[in-house]
């Protein structure tokens, strides 16, 4: 690995337009989050084989550091789901203030015991948020284990934390509501199905992103838009939008202003270092041009 002094400082950003920022329980977080599947080092790739080794040829721990540094300087402020030893590097060896929000994992195998030891190592990541991974919540739903998912909502609060619940399919945030589950944001899916290669929607079944099949590529996480968005309006927590780009498959500059024009107040997109500027500049313009809009910002 190159020494620390490699890593461009912060005078080498071009000015751009101030990052957005909204509000987790007493938290400031950026509009736009890094996701972290291209920081934890996986990619959704559809049938091509080699996108994943090639990812992490490329993208290895110095350049991570760049791309935190980048991150910040456009006021990207927080890492979203993994990455946490990255983050604490980062912060510790190159000044950064980078923030992290790590995710739950909740089985209804796990003792209680089990949950609250995971989500007390969780916290000590340095976490600013949790949430409740998505496969975890999509999962217990599935399996009629709402119960798990309000018990892991309970424990992590009791850390002084902003909690969230995060799933691809529409029948969590739905459970969540029905049966007053505590938390106090979502994390949900979003993005547009008129891509080429979305699941037709004669194929398209719930939880298909868990089970495969048919007509799904690696590329489609949110099978019901309209519904989202619909139902997404009659809730009145955080909506932090995640899989906004359907993992590559829409471009940036469609998928952004399309996802907070249509009630996300966060969005979490995974970014290499080249990419961060462009999006950073995107999802500001896109703030500022949707402020007036059908769901109104709950964060």
């Amino acid at each position: 690995m190159a020494p620390a002094a490699e890593v461009p400082s912060a005078a080498a950003a071009a000015p751009g337009l101030p990052m957005p920022q909204g509000m987790l329980g007493k938290v400031k977080i950026s509009r736009l989050l890094l996701g972290g599947n291209l920081v934890g080092g996986y990619m959704h790739a559809r049938d091509l084989k080699y996108v994943g080794s090639l990812f992490r040829a490329y993208v290895n721990e110095k350049k991570l550091m760049e791309t935190f540094q980048l991150a910040e300087q456009r006021g990207i402020n927080t890492v979203f789901e993994t990455g946490a030893d990255y983050v604490r590097k980062y912060n510790k060896e190159f000044g950064g203030h980078m923030q992290f929000i790590p995710h739950i994992e909740v089985t209804t195998t796990q003792t209680e015991t089990a949950l609250r030891e995971h989500i007390a190592r969780q916290v000590d990541t340095g976490a600013c948020a949790l949430y409740v991974w998505g496969v975890a919540g999509d999962t217990l739903v599935r399996d009629g284990a709402v119960e798990r998912l309000a018990l892991a909502v309970e424990l992590a609060k009791k850390h002084g934390l902003p909690v969230g619940v995060g799933s691809h399919s529409l029948l969590v945030p739905m459970a969540c509501e029905k049966n007053k589950i505590p938390c106090d944001f979502y994390v949900k899916t979003l993005h547009a199905d008129t891509y080429p290669s979305a699941t037709p929607k004669a194929l398209r079944k719930e939880f298909i992103w868990l089970n495969g099949g048919e007509g799904w590529y690696d590329n489609m996480w949110c099978i019901n838009p309209e519904e989202t968005i619909e139902f997404m309006k009659t809730v009145t927590k955080p909506w932090l939008a995640f899989k906004i780009l359907a993992a590559g498959a829409i471009y940036p500059r469609e998928a952004m202003p399309w996802a907070f024009k249509n009630g996300a107040d966060f969005v979490a997109v995974g970014m290499l270092d080249f990419q961060v500027q462009e999006n950073a500049e995107l999802a500001a313009k896109a703030v500022r041009g949707t402020q007036k809009r059908e769901r109104p910002w709950f964060a």
